[in-house]
């Protein structure tokens, strides 16, 4: 690391102006939060770790900045997945004393009863239901010491140049504190145990480097009126760990300590993007994609578009053109923010879609610098179609008590459930469904998949598979044909079974010359009959109470079924 300093220490508060300080305040302000949380991405309520922390954040804008450390046991890789752990990250988490993850500290200060190891009085690790309690007591403090940032990033030399400003309000009670600069990287997408999204966990402000070093750089003059300039450059890698290092996700925050623990204030800053050689350069990154639904069925959702800024100039107001299965365009005005190299998910108006055979979202922004990204479209298609035999086979592992599913249909109700199972074993299911549309939900409890799962219907159709990795779980939409996967036959619809339910005798009505077979609940062919008259009677006597289906072929080959039901 390369770095640059500028050394300004005044001593005298009159003195002050000469130097030219343009960012920092000098009247006396609140302590900010610095909320570092200690997190691996095995940890299952590590998410909901996050969660607090964000919500403490959005609730306190401009005065919580979080720092998500990957460290612990927890935050060990296996196989090929990614390592988000620094060579700083363990030794914060040592210093904390935390006693289990996710743990988090405010400020690095102690709250006492409030720790949580019960074993380490004065440690400063909390458990995340105490941060909100711990950063309220911390955010109506006065502090001793004002801080700001600044950063400009160049895209083409990948070169970061951060500038912080420190003003004395009052006076340290140390003779020398320690300045910390922290480079973290938001919205890596990767795995993440309990996070309910599989591999694509989203993670945000993750640690990658602290340009200061471990515990940070001695500042020697910590009087009131005293006065800090630093500036750092440094040259952002390609990746951390094999992890790439995406510029348009860099973050900033920089932080105070009396000595290598409690941290008297901060401050953060998103990095501003030189080195673009467009000024207004608009990009359709992404539509959202949409999962297969069943044709005919009514789908009412709200479509998304990703915008990226690739161009210097930022985004306030965009015109959005989209379409849906070719339909009349519609434009949605777009009004924010999008910095440059930034990007932005925006939820276009709700609708309402018969889904057909095929489907397709298409949408335009207007002209500038670069057209060849301009446009985009996706399509989605039918959810698969099956008979109304459904097999589904599944494979634990080591953890089957984790282990959930559930069938539900067009209504929500849940037609078909499981789980949990012991440990590595095979689960052999039937489902036998009625003519609708049906959604197959897969869970893990602990969010990081299992054995093998597979649907298949009796015509050997694949509804779904997966070879286990689900994370905490994953949906399907798929449509049944009803029992015996057939369709009706108009000239069939006057056909009537009586009585029905029926005890010992069946009565089947207006099927001359047809042909009938009968079918118990599981699909198994148990009767047949050929060329019956007008009215033919079937002998029910022997058949175990329960549900049957009478598949009746008229003379033209086509078929209709019904149900009937024995009972006694």
């Amino acid at each position: 690391m390369t770095k640059k300093l500028h050394l300004s220490i005044v001593t005298l508060f009159f003195a002050f102006a000469a130097f030219g300080q343009t960012i920092v305040n000098t009247d006396v302000e609140n302590k900010k939060v610095i909320l570092e949380e200690f997190t691996g991405i095995h940890c299952v309520f590590c998410p909901d770790g996050h969660a607090i922390a964000k919500g403490l954040q959005d609730a306190n804008p401009g005065n919580v900045f979080l720092i998500n450390i990957h460290a612990g046991s927890y935050a060990v890789p296996s196989g090929n997945e990614p390592d988000f752990r620094t060579p700083f990250g363990q030794a914060l988490a040592n210093q904390s004393q935390l006693s289990g993850y996710p743990a988090g500290t405010i400020n690095r200060q102690n709250f006492p009863g409030m720790e949580q190891n019960s074993n380490a009085p004065g440690s400063t690790a909390l458990n995340r239901g105490s941060w909100a309690n711990a950063a309220s007591q911390v955010l109506p403090t006065e502090s001793y010491l004002n801080m700001a940032a600044e950063a400009t990033l160049d895209v083409q030399t990948r070169e970061l140049e951060v500038h912080i400003e420190a003003y004395y309000t009052g006076d340290s009670p140390e003779d020398s504190n320690l300045l910390n600069v922290a480079l973290l990287q938001n919205n890596t997408l990767g795995p993440q145990t309990g996070g309910n999204a599989g591999n694509n966990y989203n993670h945000q402000h993750r640690l990658v480097h602290l340009l200061t070093g471990q515990w940070g750089e001695e500042i020697t003059t910590t009087t009131q009126g005293t006065f800090i300039d630093r500036t750092y450059t440094y040259t952002v890698p390609a990746a951390y760990n094999d992890v790439e290092a995406i510029l348009a996700d860099m973050e900033i925050v920089t932080f105070m300590t009396e000595t290598q623990q409690l941290i008297i204030s901060g401050n953060g800053t998103i990095p501003a993007f030189t080195g673009i050689t467009t000024a207004n350069d608009a990009n359709i990154e992404e539509i959202g994609a949409i999962e297969s639904q069943c044709v005919g069925t009514e789908y009412v959702f709200a479509p998304t578009v990703t915008i990226e800024n690739l161009g210097q100039e930022t985004i306030t107001t965009l015109d959005i053109e989209y379409s849906i299965n070719g339909g009349t365009p519609e434009t949605f005005v777009f009004n924010g923010s999008i910095l440059a190299l930034h990007s932005e998910m925006i939820i276009l108006p709700e609708t309402t879609l018969t889904i057909e055979a095929e489907n397709s979202i298409s949408v335009t922004i207007p002209s500038d610098e670069n057209n060849d990204n301009n446009s985009a479209s996706i399509s989605f298609d039918q959810a698969p179609n099956s008979s109304g035999t459904v097999y589904m086979v599944l494979n634990t592992d080591n953890y089957g008590s984790e282990v959930r599913w559930r069938v539900r249909n067009s209504e929500n109700e849940i037609v078909y459930l499981g789980g949990p199972y012991g440990n590595n074993t095979t689960i052999n299911e039937t489902f036998n469904l009625d003519a609708d549309c049906y959604i197959f939900e897969l869970i893990d409890t602990y969010g990081d998949g299992g054995g093998a799962v597979t649907l298949t219907d009796s015509n050997g159709t694949i509804i779904y598979s997966t070879n286990g990795a689900y994370g905490s779980g994953e949906n399907t939409n798929f449509k049944s044909d009803g029992i015996l996967g057939v369709e009706d036959n108009d000239a069939l619809q006057n056909v009537v079974l009586y009585p029905n339910p029926a005890n010992t005798v069946l009565f089947v009505r207006n099927a001359k010359n047809a042909s009938l077979e009968v079918y118990d609940i599981l699909g198994k062919l148990i009767m047949t009959e050929s060329n019956i008259a007008l009215e033919t009677q079937l002998d029910v006597a022997n058949l175990q109470t329960g549900t049957y289906f009478v598949k009746i072929y008229g003379q033209d080959g086509r078929a209709s079924t019904k149900k009937f039901i024995v009972a006694r």
